[in-house]
């Protein structure tokens, strides 16, 4: 096999990889409400609160716990999970920097 043929077919099985992993999460059920958590302190200078979530296992919602982050980069702020509905369920948002 080629090096050409080698690196095409690695390319293309890259890109399928990452198209399973950012297909949608739609969820017919409707989320439960949030847990409040207790936070406690800030491990250390600088960490900033990222909420906890449901997330669905494929069965049903599981509460994903919050925790303490560092931020990637100086004046970055922390997007929360979210759960949006449409018409055909409710589609699951991952929480990420900003």
């Amino acid at each position: 096999m080629s090096a050409k043929r080698l690196l095409g077919l690695l390319f293309a099985g890259a890109l399928t990889v990452g198209s399973v992993a950012a297909a949608d999460i739609i969820v017919k059920e409707h989320p439960p409400k949030a847990v409040v958590e207790t936070r406690g302190h800030a491990p250390g200078k600088g960490y900033v609160w990222v909420p906890g979530y449901h997330r669905w296992d494929g069965s049903h919602y599981v509460w994903q716990k919050g925790r303490w982050d560092q931020p990637p980069r100086a004046h970055s702020h922390w997007v929360p999970a979210k759960w949006v509905h449409r018409h055909d369920g409710y589609l699951f948002v991952e929480g990420h920097w900003s």
